[in-house]
């Protein structure tokens, strides 16, 4: 029997011993660190093959971009990056409880614990914590103040905490904007634009679009204000036949005409533009301002110029859909009925020239139901890591509206679970209480590695936690700038309960799983043949 357990510890070194490098490689990647009003994080170097180098501090980069071979640290990665597919946060939390689940459950397999009865346990505190989850979780409204301190809880541990304050009104306030009563958030609708300009404190929300790209004749107007907006998808310009077809002409006279039909044809649709910007705009100021995902031509260009009409063309096909609900107005695929109705309003409309790239920014829209995110920095790595951040950022925002409620962050959570758990262990029968018990431990790693990434001792950081929650029954969490407890709830530190509810979900399994596998095999092509 003794062998017998001997040989199944073996079999579970193997198979954990690459999570514990899993593990100790996002260690670092959890919470933020900042202190005396500076702020600091952890940020990783990943270098490619090519010798390109990257930047992150987001866990689902890391684990995305990092070569692992072993399978056991593969699904682990897979999973974490799954939880960031579905829910946009959690990943570094989804590996730092995973690992410790399966290093818990190596001490009890060493002394000749099954891991099937570990297995039993894990599930057995899975639930009690779902319950501890629902009961701890804060129903509230959603509004403005209580969307930014979930999203600064989000940022700050993307980008230090200078620049997550910055962001967080920009992040909330694009998600309001976009969101309608008793309709799904689409976050498409928020166009993150990238612009190698300035520094990282200059990214704005621009409440309307930005374009990547400028009007082509040099005599129209660069900025327009109080503007008619009309959104097309037809083409001011000769086009081939789609099917391979010929013309023959009996002399150069024919060709002449069929020139000048041609033109004339399109020379048509031209007029019928200028006719409506004529008729909407006769008794006043305003501008007109033309957008075609399709071509214009010189010719339709310089006419359209002469009457004081800005036309962009080849107009990105993503940027359709947020032009009409930016400004409002149809898109048109045919200029036969052009009405007032078709058309959208901007406040304002102005071409940026940075360097060689000119940039269309459509701003001062009614009510913008698309904006956009434009993103600034020096270099490449500052613009990757912030986009990174905002990402989060938005889907943090938009967790907690469709949620409708919150949980106290700051590793509170875990030290009340812990807590739950510790008590129910009573109440489960048999050796799975071990697992309930190895399961509220795991727990606990959250909290630890806050305060050791905070450069406080974690052991020290955790019985004040446990302590004060004995104590006083508050939810508290760890203080990053003191290593003091703190009541999260006051300090405004939130986390998403989608989040929380899916990493309780997907660590239990994941870790049952692999402490239930008997053997790891290379699988392939037989050899055998015949």
């Amino acid at each position: 029997m003794r062998r017998e357990s001997k040989r199944e510890h073996r079999r579970l070194l193997y198979k954990i011993s690459p999570v514990s490098g899993l593990h100790l490689q996002t260690k670092g990647n959890h919470g933020i660190r900042d202190r005396n009003g500076e702020a600091f994080i952890h940020v990783f170097r990943l270098v490619s093959g090519a010798g390109d180098i990257k930047l992150t501090k987001d866990g689902n980069v890391l684990l995305h971009e990092m070569q692992i071979q072993h399978p056991t640290a593969s699904l682990i990665a897979k999973v974490a990056t799954a939880q960031d597919d579905i829910t946009g946060d959690g990943t570094t939390s989804n590996v730092l409880i995973i690992g410790e689940l399966l290093k818990q459950a190596d001490l009890y397999v060493s002394e000749g614990l099954h891991p099937r009865i570990i297995a039993e346990g894990f599930e057995a505190a899975k639930d009690k914590a779902l319950e501890v989850l629902e009961e701890m979780k804060v129903t509230r409204e959603m509004d403005r103040e209580t969307l930014i301190h979930v999203a600064r809880t989000s940022l700050r541990t993307k980008v230090h905490a200078e620049l997550a304050d910055l962001l967080t009104e920009a992040v909330v306030d694009a998600v309001l904007a976009i969101h309608r009563p008793n309709e799904p958030i689409d976050l498409f609708m928020v166009e993150i634009m990238e612009m190698k300009h300035k520094t990282d404190s200059d990214t704005q929300l621009i409440r309307g679009l930005v374009l990547d790209h400028g009007a082509r004749h040099p005599d129209m107007k660069k900025r327009v204000e109080d503007a008619f907006v009309l959104t097309c998808n037809a083409s001011l310009e000769y086009e081939k036949t789609e099917v391979n077809s010929g013309f023959f002409y009996k002399s150069a006279g024919e060709r002449e005409k069929l020139v000048a039909a041609e033109r004339k044809f399109i020379e048509e649709r031209v007029k019928k533009i200028i006719e409506l910007k004529n008729a909407v705009c006769a008794d006043n100021n305003k501008g007109f301002v033309v957008l075609n995902q399709k071509g214009i031509d010189p010719y339709s260009l310089d006419a359209l110029a002469k009457e004081g009409i800005v036309a962009l063309r080849r107009t990105k096909r993503r940027n359709m859909e947020r032009l009409t609900l930016a400004c409002g107005g149809i898109a048109m695929n045919s200029f036969e009925d052009l009405t007032p109705e078709c058309l959208g309003q901007a406040g304002l409309v102005y071409e940026h020239t940075l360097g060689e790239e000119k940039y269309t920014f459509i701003e001062k829209c009614g009510n913008p139901r698309s904006v956009t995110l434009l993103v600034k920095g020096p270099n490449k790595h500052t613009l990757t890591q912030i986009k990174d951040a905002v990402r989060d950022g938005l889907r943090a925002v938009k967790n907690a509206i469709e949620d409708g409620c919150v949980v106290s962050g700051a590793g509170a959570f875990e030290v009340a679970v812990h807590d739950a758990l510790i008590k129910h262990k009573l109440l489960v029968k048999g050796r799975a209480q071990l697992g309930v018990q190895a399961f509220a431990d795991a727990l606990l790693i959250i909290p630890k590695v806050l305060a050791q990434n905070s450069g406080y001792d974690p052991m020290e950081t955790l019985v004040k936690l446990q302590t004060e929650y004995k104590e006083s029954g508050q939810l508290v969490g760890v203080d990053l700038s003191s290593g003091e407890p703190m009541v999260a709830s006051e300090a405004g530190v939130w986390d998403n309960y989608s989040v929380k509810k899916q990493l309780l979900h997907s660590c239990t399994v994941i870790a049952s799983n692999i402490l239930l596998v008997d053997e790891i095999m290379r699988a392939g092509m037989s050899s055998l043949k015949g």
